[in-house]
């Protein structure tokens, strides 16, 4: 809008506005009117983003905690639309990376391949099948850390990357895992 004409706000913006700034200085009443006009909204973003209306819902109601501590921060009345959005975007991408990094992790353990000549060889069917087992017993962000380690063959630094976490706390979370998962198959053996 560099060419000097005037953004028009329409009314349910300037209300919108009104309410957040009174919101900001501690007007309760503005606040429930602002999440009543915005609930439903924030609900419908978090569904375009996670497919689901129990994890939508879930993540906007995450967001307006978020929202609630935050408020008095936003600078600017007009910005509250898109600061809201990207809380709750945020919320979303948290919940989507849990799910994904279950369901994932759970799939490729599922799908996992029966090495037959080495069982063939070995006469031992059954330890993969303990094997399974074991990993399923694991704790996520255990069982994140050995799928995309040892089954997605992703290095420390890259599943650091794909978990959000610091390469150490991979090493620490794979190092945690080989332990529980001797123990598991050696207990049976």
């Amino acid at each position: 809008m560099g060419d000097g004409s005037v953004m028009v706000r329409t009314k349910e913006q300037l209300l919108d506005d009104y309410l957040v700034a009174s919101a900001r200085v501690g007007d309760r009443k503005a606040f429930e009117l602002l999440a009543r006009r915005w609930q439903g909204r924030l609900v419908a973003h978090a569904w375009r983003l996670t497919g689901d209306v129990d994890l939508a819902r879930e993540a906007a109601q995450e967001g307006w905690i978020e929202i609630v501590r935050g408020l008095g921060r936003l600078r600017d009345d007009r910005a509250f639309p898109a600061w809201a959005c990207q809380v709750v975007s945020r919320r979303c991408a948290r919940q989507i990376g849990r799910l994904q990094r279950g369901r994932i992790l759970a799939a490729a353990v599922a799908a996992e391949p029966v090495p037959t000549s080495v069982a063939a060889e070995t006469g031992d069917l059954p330890a993969m099948a303990r094997l399974k087992t074991a990993l399923a017993a694991l704790p996520a962000e255990q069982r994140a850390a050995v799928g995309l380690f040892y089954l997605e063959d992703l290095d420390v630094a890259e599943t650091a990357t794909a978990l959000n976490v610091p390469a150490g706390t991979v090493k620490t979370r794979l190092m945690h895992a080989r332990r529980k998962l001797r123990a598991a198959l050696e207990g049976e053996a």
